[in-house]
Formats: C-alpha cells, sequence, structure tokens
C-alpha cells in the first residue's frame, strides 16, 4: 500500500519563530526517514510504501513525535491499497511518464 499523509500541528512549541511548523513536521518525516520504507516527501504530503501494518505504525508514530511538540494535531491520510504490488511510488508516476513521451 501507499499512505500519503499530512501531519498538522497547532499551537505550543510547533509554532517556528517565523510562524511556520517546519520544525515539527520535521520531527514526522524523521520517523519515516527512520523506519527504513520507501518514501517521498513534497511541500503537502509525505507517501509512505509498505505493508498495512508498517505504513499505519509509521503514521501513528509521525503524529505522536508532532504531537509531542504541540497540543494539537490535525492528520490527512488516502492510502492506495493494491495487494501484491511494490515499488509503486515510482512505478505509477513512470508508467504515466510513459504515455507523455
Amino acid at each position: 500500500m501507499i499512505a500519503a499523509f499530512s501531519v498538522t500541528p497547532s499551537g505550543g512549541e510547533a509554532v517556528d519563530d517565523d510562524g511556520g511548523m517546519s520544525a515539527a513536521v520535521a520531527e514526522a518525516v524523521r520517523v519515516v526517514r527512520e523506519s527504513g520504507l520507501p518514501y517521498q516527501t513534497t511541500a503537502m504530503f509525505t507517501y509512505v510504501e509498505g505493508d498495512w501494518d508498517a505504513v499505519m505504525g509509521v503514521i501513528k508514530r509521525a503524529a505522536d513525535a508532532v504531537g509531542e511538540l504541540a497540543p494539537r494535531v490535525g492528520l490527512v491520510i488516502k492510502a492506495d491499497i493494491r495487494p501484491g504490488h511494490t515499488d509503486e511510488l515510482t512505478g505509477k508516476v513512470d508508467r504515466v511518464m510513459r504515455h507523455l513521451s
């Protein structure tokens, strides 16, 4: 499965000096990196690929990490559950790009 998720911290230590929240979000990305699962981070979402339990575990740990800095955390998850398929983070994009060539 591939899951796209976004964590949004609110308040507390999560707010950077410039009003942003990048330091708190970086903690979520750190959890994803340390998981060893394939991932991509974009401006709005982090995508992570693996089996259900592994992916959901990473998302929970990422939200918990942000929750250590913020009294409130918003979480958005979108998942593509397709048993038997791997390397789809790049595979899906590659198939689309072939149609553009």
